[in-house]
């Protein structure tokens, strides 16, 4: 994955889809590079969209 330079502000309709696709089943880590976007922006915009992980991303980090 292409590292971006790192976005303030304005979320674009195209990053709020990609987060809604990749936020469930990948690292919030990884998603936030992906998305060129610091972790804490993508967890706050995640939570304030209602986003959660999987059931099955959390128990392959053994959590359930």
């Amino acid at each position: 994955m292409a590292k971006r330079k790192l976005t303030k502000g304005t979320w674009s309709k195209n990053d709020v889809q990609s987060l809604r696709r990749l936020f469930p089943n990948r690292p919030t880590a990884e998603v936030a590079a992906s998305l060129g976007r610091p972790t804490e922006a993508v967890k706050k915009k995640a939570s304030r969209m209602g986003l959660k992980k999987t059931r099955k991303y959390m128990k392959s980090l053994g959590r359930t």
